[in-house]
């Protein structure tokens, strides 16, 4: 070992996703030296490289499609002649290579110190009494897809030093940030025609059909993709509507877009086997609630999207002694904090929503309070949630049900605002649905203020943004309802909602 890996770190980062590398970045800022440890060829995580970002290339490509499609109406001759998924897979890797250069160049700029390994170990060291010594020590072992078989340590962006089969990085604090992998269907592994969305994500061509299981933003921002390019899409629900844990209203109404566009929806099923053979595609086997015997629905593809598991499962994290519950997930209080001292976790192995955005914001949290400044914890009622879906589906705070069920709050109500009023709606040939959940805290009865925002539409991504800063500020409705909006855009939906929710309705009832 070099006397390089003998120094010392104030913090070590187990994970470079989003809740890894946005610990890292603001602990340098910070001033505080950080190692970040990344078992992957590249930074970023699930995030940049398998979810959220090479997804979104795809959907952004689909949505061309089906803007095209729809131009005729409007008087615009126009057509698809077919998709060149070569300059496709191309473009898909070029976001996905300039987002993660950026990343790592960020983080070189920054001072953070990267090593491409796998941690095989966490161990205390001995107290000295010195407030500043390291309690941990990380070992770190060389990646099973190194060339080399050697750690590679990076302080400059794509410049790699091997140092090592096996290193040691010390630091006072570590945070775990280890994220997670996709489920699969009970007793039914991924292999052949079942994929996750992983491996979705990777094949050369869209589906000519494909069976989807799952309601939740996964499961139909495949669906709405593949649609749009064509393919023949069953999605298998277990509830009556899609995105079944929302506001009712939502789910509703984005099921019937779904339908509308051309998604086939099975609901109230359960799969009970998928059979597959070479080249054979996938028949899914299910029941229905209320119904006897099986059905059989067939796809070239069956994506299993039912959700993600912790990646937690490490015998050096078991030894370790971090506290784990029954379903993998760290146990942490509201800052990230584990039952051991000097070790935090952030991101997908954490209870609350599984959302690259909320591990980003935690990581800013832990890096803070590391650093003796006493920031606010992340409040999961204030987290978005979007699906980047044909129209998008966006929610923040709470639920009609969920307001009502609370003892600090009063005069709960909702407001529904008829979206087709809009006339940006109206252009964008898509139904949609907003409703505002108000009310009024216990400790302030008489300043009713928006609780809760859940939207069906074109660019309902972007809207949440303003109904966050609504919920998470807790604004007074009545100073919320006085925000002028510009006319006419989409966001408008928002601004007359929010009168309508104040008793001032203008264009409606």
């Amino acid at each position: 070992m070099t006397q390089l890996e003998q120094e010392q770190y104030d913090i070590a980062i187990v994970g470079a996703g989003p809740g890894g590398y946005s610990t890292a970045l603001r602990a340098a800022q910070l001033g505080r030296r950080v190692a970040l440890i990344e078992r992957d060829a590249t930074l970023g995580g699930t995030c940049l490289n398998r979810g959220c970002i090479p997804s979104k290339a795809l959907i952004t490509a689909t949505h061309a499609i089906d803007t095209v499609r729809r131009v005729s109406e409007l008087g615009v001759n126009a057509s698809v002649d077919g998709i060149d998924f070569g300059r496709l897979h191309d473009y898909r890797l070029h976001i996905i290579d300039t987002m993660t250069k950026g990343l790592a160049g960020l983080l070189a700029h920054r001072g953070v110190t990267v090593y491409r390994g796998e941690v095989a170990g966490l161990s205390a060291l001995a107290d000295h009494g010195d407030g500043n010594a390291a309690r941990y020590a990380l070992t770190v072992d060389a990646s099973p897809a190194a060339a080399d078989g050697q750690v590679e340590r990076y302080a400059k962006a794509g410049v790699g030093e091997p140092v090592g089969a096996t290193v040691s990085v010390t630091a006072r604090d570590v945070v775990l940030a280890t994220g997670s992998r996709p489920r699969p269907l009970p007793g039914i592994p991924f292999h052949a025609a079942v994929i996750d969305s992983t491996h979705a994500l990777e094949i050369n061509e869209f589906p000519a059909s494909a069976v989807i299981v799952g309601s939740g933003a996964i499961a139909l921002e495949f669906a709405s993709m593949w649609n749009s390019a064509g393919c023949d899409v069953t999605l298998l629900i277990r509830k009556d509507r899609v995105l079944s844990g929302w506001d009712r209203r939502a789910g509703v109404t984005l099921t019937r877009e779904l339908k509308r566009h051309g998604v086939k929806i099975i609901t109230h099923s359960h799969v009970t086997g998928i059979d597959t053979g070479a080249n054979l595609g996938a028949t899914v086997r299910y029941t229905r609630d209320g119904e006897d015997g099986e059905h059989t629905v067939w796809g070239q593809i069956a994506l299993a999207a039912i959700g993600r598991d912790p990646i937690t499962d490490a015998a050096w994290l078991a030894d370790s002694g971090v506290t784990l519950d029954q379903a993998g997930m760290v146990v942490t209080d509201d800052r990230c904090r584990t039952n051991l001292p000097g070790v935090w976790a952030v991101g997908d192995i954490t209870e609350g929503p599984a959302l690259a955005h909320r591990a980003f914001e935690q990581g800013i949290v832990v890096a803070e309070a590391i650093a003796g400044i006493d920031p606010k914890p992340v409040d999961d009622a204030t987290v978005p949630q979007v699906v980047f879906s044909a129209p998008e589906a966006a929610s923040v705070g709470l639920t009609l049900d969920q307001a009502q069920s609370r003892d600090d709050l009063e005069s709960v109500s909702e407001t529904v605002y008829p979206m087709l009023g809009n006339a940006r709606m109206l252009m964008s040939g898509s139904a949609g649905s907003m409703s505002i959940v108000s009310g009024a805290y216990a400790s302030d009865p008489d300043v009713p203020v928006v609780l809760g925002v859940h939207i069906v539409s074109p660019l309902a991504s972007d809207l949440i943004a303003e109904a966050e800063q609504l919920v998470g500020n807790r604004v007074p409705l009545h100073d919320a309802a006085r925000l002028i909006h510009p006319h006419p855009t989409f966001a408008e939906t928002l601004g007359e909602a929010l009168l309508k929710a104040d008793g001032r309705p203008l264009h409606t009832r």
